[in-house]
């Protein structure tokens, strides 16, 4: 973590850079992220697995570093949102061919 003051916040966290890599498969990113195991309401399980979505922002910390800021997406589009094809019906008398 940047700080010993950091206080993590539900559904968020932070990646950062890793200053050198030990080994050729050590990770490029480090960090953490607080999720509330106890409400995973809106949370997709696909084949017995959890799917977290999360979105990141590059940001600048007060110490000048570059870091990814990180969110869990909750959000899961219900039946009858965009992603279902809607029935439409087309008047087509008006195309000229």
């Amino acid at each position: 973590m940047e700080s010993k003051d950091y206080k993590p916040y539900p559904d968020s966290g932070s990646l950062f850079a890793t200053k050198s890599k030990k080994f050729p498969k050590s990770p490029d990113y480090f960090g953490n992220i607080a999720i509330n195991l106890k409400d995973l309401t809106n949370i997709q399980t696909v084949g017995g697995l959890t799917v977290v979505k999360i979105s990141g922002w590059k940001k600048q910390s007060s110490s000048g570093k570059t870091y990814l800021s990180l969110n869990v997406d909750r959000y899961i589009p219900s039946e009858t949102s965009y992603n279902k094809p809607q029935n439409r019906e087309v008047d087509d008398s008006e195309i000229p061919f």
